[in-house]
Parts: structure tokens; C-alpha cells; sequence
């Protein structure tokens, strides 16, 4: 057997046979180490092993020269595989290996673990992303004329990393875009970010100018923007869309799921320092565009009425009033509109109050035009016929209060169409306290002036009023005049259109169809069972308020107007009523025509006994020309 020499401590070489060498499991030959300080000195055998050897006396355990191998560790095997290292490099060699295993298992940790978060993260940092716009549905008129719609428009964005000389790229956006440098300036500083807006929607010609200017940093998104093109004209019934695209009020938002469609993405890579890799889109949904819809809104007639609201509310010297034009066969709304008017085109100069028509959001006392429910409520008991006639005293009183006319008179006989023409408070109130006030309270809940009408128009409000078993007698008197319970006048006007076409009770609305899916808009009336004779005398008693009573203003020649005034007073917040300030109105229709037009006016805040007649005689007078309305006089 081939022998091996060693060194030993005195240079001097030893011998080993192979075969025990071998049981040192492939470490280096090492040198004897030094003598245990515990045992003063160790034998032989062990300082030719390669791992220290001896039991916790310092004595060599077993037999002299046998290599028996101990537990290996972190310690015994830096001892082992460096004999002669000192014990200060050995905790530095320790201490070494601790921060390489920290190393590794962090290693561990970011490759394995956390891997999928952190290649999302630096993905995230390669991309820009955001939604585009769809195209919004338009929105036609009932002749197909533009109310609302969409145009190409483009967005102008910044990549503030990008961007090499902020105050001169400020000043060229300024010199394009209007404004002032120094808010574009910030834009294109923005820290910590890669994508600030500079523009939104801006028009496609202004952009193509920005887009000369080749800035750094600078891009461009095709989006589109909303344009109203009547201005304020029907503004407040077509609504507006905020700078995303969402309808805020009227039909924009009443009908926003439909004309809003679904939003796309767009996904650009990014190459070093932010720029855009040349053909690098990684991802691009394209948006579904939104659907169109028809409205009853006739702008051209809406615009009469505005204008003609406008100029009577000033000839009366108040500021607020309304006025709303509506088929009574068929529910469908021709115009709408409160003052003062909304122009979504220029919401900057919107006053507050003018983003809804306040006769569909507002409940009032309708003061007399609530009268035209008590005698259809006398009529149907039966206990008095519009000539039938009874004594009107100067004023009645009930639970301590007082009752009488608006104006100062003896006690008169009157009939009940003398009732309503004079629009005795008294008179109304002696005849439905003959026919029963639960007789009225049940028509207040048939007609159903305790509700929404079901009108597809934001924030609509229903009416209120006491339930029957907490009404006093002064509760039915005053209810029979229209005070002590409020409504809307599109409320109103629906009970006139009753009146007006077989007792039918149809739902006010503006969707007429969807022109591209080629849909209908159904819409449901009700049948009040009101009898014919009934009706019939109603409208006779109603045209007598026009030909000889208070709304003789609203008389067109050669046509059979009918309808009511009232003069409501304002309830005070301190309790009771304002003095001689009154809300004023009237509602009416042409009978015997080839109209069905039902049309409200009213104004608010009246100072002294006025009437909103005129200004109902002026949009129906152009009404009766735009329509061609022929009349057919009964025999």
C-alpha cells in the first residue's frame, strides 16, 4: 500500500496509510492542530485526525489513532477546513456566511415568492393606460332635429418626464390654448408621475396646432365632446354631461345608460425614460358607442314658450315662473322649462335653480286650478249641475277661521259655473262640503295628485296632502280651493288632459324611440271611469271662465279655449300666508280641435291680482299656426 507523508508541527514528515486518510471525507490534508488549553496537550491520534477530537475532559475517546467522525456544523467545519485560522477571522467568516444566507433568502423571496408582484410592478412602469371615450348617443328632437350630440374632439396629455424645458413649453400652450403659462407650467413639473392632462376634449383644430409645435413630452388621444347646438333653448329638459362623458341632470342623465355606451382601453409601452416605443400599443379595447334616442320635445315650439314665458314674467315684474306643453292624449311633453333658463353649452354662466324645470321638481299650492277637482267631484255626487245654484255668503268660518273671496263682496247666489267663473272661495268650498269632503279626498287619491306622475325626468315630486281621518272642516274648505295640499302643475296638467280627452289618465314622457334598434317607447294611461256627461260639463263650465269669467285673456278667436285661473297665496315661514304676494297661474286647452295641447303657465312671487293668461294666449296663438290646428265647433 502506497504511503503518504505528513507534516508535522516540527516540519518532519509522518506516515498514514491510505485507507484511514480516506475517513476524512475529502477534506484537505490538514495539519495537526494545537493541544487543547482544556488538556495541556493531545495524543497523537488525534492531531492527525481531521476534526478535533476528545471528550468534554480534553481525553482523546476510543482507541489511539481510530477516525471517528463527530457532527459536523457550521463552526466544526471552518475549524476543519482551516485549521490554522484564528478565532477572530472565524466569527468574521461566520458573520460573513449569515449575510450571504440573508442575501440568498431574500434572493429567494423576490425570485419566488414575490415574483409575479414585482414583474407586474415593472410592467406597470413600462405602460401608460386609460380609458377612451365613447361615442355618446344623440339625442333628436320629435322632427329629428340635433338637441344633443357628440363631435370629434382630442385630448392633450403630458409625460412630465419627458418634458425638457417646462416654461417654454408652458408658454407655447399658452400662446395655443389660451390660459395661463403658469398652470401649464405645473402641469408639466408634476413630480412622480407620467401622465398629466393639458386639454380635455379640446377642439380637433386647436389640437392640430399644438401638435405643430412638436413639444417634448407632449401627446394626443382622439376622444369626443358634447355639444348642445340650441344653446339654452330646451337646456334644462335635455340636461348636460360632465367633462367624462356622464350625464348630470335632465335627460342626459335621465337616459345615461343608453346614450352613454361602454369605455375602452388603451395600453401604450414605454420604452427607456418614459418615451413611447414607435408602434409599441400592447393593448387597445375599442369603446362601444351609445345608442340614440328621439324625445317628444318639440325645440321649435319650446323655444316659443320660452320666450314668450320670459317676456310675460318680466311684464309682471317677478323673476320665476314655468310653463309646460303637453299632448293629453298621448302624455307626450312638446315643451318644458322653468326660469331662469340653463344653457348646457356655457354652464359657466348658469345661474343656481336653472339645472331642472322646477314644474316637474317643485310641489305648490295650486291655489284655484285646484278648483276644477271639486266640481268634478260635485258634478260626479250628483249634488249640484253647473246651473244649479246656491247662496254665497261674503265669508264662511270653520275651527276658528275665516273663509271669503279673494276680493271684497256681498253675499251673491251664484250657480256653480258663476262658482268658477268668479272663482268664489267661498262658493267651492259651500258645494264640496255638500257633496262631501271624502268625496273629493277619494278623487285627490283617483287622480292620483299624491304621487309621481311616472315622468322620465329626474327628480320628479309628488304631491301631498292629509289623510282624510285627520281632517278638520277647515281641512276641507281650504282643500277645495287648492290650499292646504300641494302638487305639481305637470300634475295638473295631466288632470286637464283628463278633462280634455275622455277621463283618460295618461303618463307624461319624453322617450318616443330608439332609432337605431327601430324600439317604440310604450307608455301606460289609465282609464278613471269619469263619465262622459260628466266631462262634457266640465269643459262647457271651463270655456265659461274664458268667455265670462277671469281668464278671459286667454281667449283665441275663432277656437274654443277652456281653463281655469288661480291666485294662491305663498305660505310664510314665520306661519300663515304672505301678504299680497301670490303664485299665479292657469291651465287649458283648445276643445273641439284638431289639438290635443294641454299648457300650463305660471309665475311665482306676483305682487298684487295678475294673471298668466296673455302669456298662455301667446304660445297658444303660435302653437295653432306651427300645428295648423283646426277648430270644430260643437253644435
Amino acid at each position: 500500500m502506497e504511503r503518504y507523508r505528513y507534516p508535522d508541527k516540527s516540519g518532519r514528515g509522518g506516515r498514514a496509510d491510505a485507507s484511514r486518510t480516506g475517513r476524512v471525507r475529502g477534506r484537505a490534508f490538514d495539519e495537526p492542530r494545537r493541544a487543547s488549553s482544556r488538556t495541556g496537550r493531545a495524543s497523537a491520534s488525534s492531531q492527525g485526525r481531521g476534526f478535533a477530537g476528545g471528550n468534554r475532559s480534553g481525553r482523546p475517546s476510543g482507541r489511539a489513532g481510530a477516525a471517528r467522525p463527530g457532527r459536523p456544523g457550521v463552526g466544526a467545519a471552518i475549524d476543519a477546513a482551516m485549521p490554522t485560522v484564528s478565532g477572530r477571522a472565524k466569527v468574521l467568516l461566520l458573520a460573513f456566511a449569515a449575510i450571504a444566507a440573508v442575501f440568498f433568502l431574500r434572493l429567494v423571496f423576490l425570485q419566488v415568492i414575490v415574483s409575479d408582484q414585482y414583474s407586474a410592478m415593472a410592467e406597470e412602469s413600462r405602460t401608460v393606460s386609460f380609458e377612451t371615450t365613447p361615442r355618446r348617443g344623440t339625442i333628436y328632437d320629435r322632427n329629428g332635429i340635433v338637441l344633443a350630440t357628440s363631435v370629434e374632439a382630442t385630448t392633450i396629455y403630458a409625460n412630465p418626464v419627458e418634458v425638457t424645458d417646462a416654461a417654454a413649453e408652458a408658454a407655447s400652450l399658452a400662446s395655443v390654448l389660451g390660459g395661463d403659462a403658469a398652470d401649464y407650467r405645473e402641469l408639466l413639473s408634476t413630480p412622480s408621475t407620467t401622465f398629466v392632462y393639458i386639454k380635455r376634449q379640446a377642439d380637433v383644430e386647436v389640437a392640430d396646432k399644438v401638435k405643430e409645435l412638436k413639444l417634448d413630452g407632449v401627446y394626443f388621444i382622439a376622444d369626443t365632446r358634447r355639444e348642445y347646438p340650441n344653446g339654452s333653448i330646451g337646456g334644462q329638459v335635455i340636461g348636460y354631461c360632465n367633462v367624462d362623458g356622464e350625464g348630470i341632470t335632465g335627460l342626459e342623465l335621465q337616459y345615461n345608460d343608453i346614450l352613454s355606451g361602454t369605455p375602452g382601453t388603451y395600453t401604450a409601452e414605454r420604452g427607456e425614460q418614459g418615451f413611447p416605443i414607435p408602434g409599441g400599443v400592447k393593448e387597445e379595447t375599442p369603446a362601444v358607442n351609445g345608442q340614440d334616442i328621439m324625445v317628444s320635445l318639440d325645440i321649435k315650439l319650446q323655444d316659443t314658450v320660452e320666450q314668450a314665458l320670459a317676456e310675460g314674467v318680466k311684464d309682471l315684474e317677478t323673476e320665476e315662473g314655468s310653463s309646460i306643453v303637453m299632448d293629453g292624449a298621448t302624455g307626450e311633453i312638446y315643451a318644458a322649462c322653468s326660469l331662469p333658463y340653463m344653457n348646457p353649452a356655457d354652464m359657466s354662466s348658469s345661474q343656481v335653480g336653472s339645472e331642472s324645470v322646477k314644474a316637474i321638481t317643485q310641489a305648490y299650492e295650486p291655489g284655484s286650478t285646484f278648483k276644477s277637482v271639486s266640481a268634478l267631484t260635485i258634478l260626479e255626487q250628483g249634488t249640484m249641475g253647473p246651473e244649479d245654484t246656491m247662496f254665497c255668503p261674503s265669508s264662511i268660518s270653520a275651527d276658528d277661521y275665516d273663509v271669503s273671496d279673494s276680493h271684497e263682496r256681498d253675499g251673491e247666489t251664484y250657480s256653480l259655473r258663476e262658482i268658477l267663473n268668479h272663482s268664489s272661495n267661498v262658493g267651492i268650498s259651500l258645494a264640496t262640503e255638500q257633496a262631501g269632503f271624502r268625496a273629493l279626498y277619494d278623487n285627490i287619491k283617483r287622480f292620483h295628485f299624491t304621487e309621481p306622475t311616472g315622468v322620465d325626468y329626474p327628480g320628479e315630486a309628488g304631491g301631498n296632502v292629509l289623510d282624510f281621518d285627520n281632517w278638520a272642516k277647515i281641512t276641507g274648505y281650504n282643500v277645495s280651493f287648492g290650499q292646504g295640499i300641494a302638487v305639481t302643475p305637470l300634475q295638473m296638467v295631466r288632470f286637464y288632459s283628463a278633462i280634455a280627452n275622455d277621463g283618460a289618465l295618461v303618463t307624461p314622457h319624453f322617450l318616443i324611440s330608439k332609432p337605431q334598434s327601430g324600439e317604440v317607447a310604450e307608455w301606460e294611461s289609465e282609464e278613471t271611469g269619469v263619465d262622459e256627461s260628466v266631462l262634457a260639463d266640465m269643459r262647457s263650465m271651463l270655456r265659461s271662465v274664458v268667455t265670462d269669467g277671469t281668464g278671459a285673456a286667454a281667449d283665441i278667436e275663432g277656437y274654443e279655449v277652456c281653463g281655469k285661473t288661480s291666485t294662491a297665496e305663498i305660505a310664510s315661514e314665520e306661519g300663515g300666508y304672505k301678504k299680497e304676494v301670490y303664485n299665479i297661474g292657469f291651465c287649458g286647452f283648445i276643445d273641439n280641435s284638431s289639438s290635443n295641447l294641454v299648457c300650463f303657465v305660471g309665475a311665482n312671487e306676483v305682487y298684487a291680482m295678475r294673471q298668466t293668461t296673455q302669456i298662455f294666449n301667446d304660445i297658444m296663438e303660435n302653437a295653432v299656426k306651427q300645428y295648423n290646428i283646426t277648430s270644430m265647433p260643437s253644435n
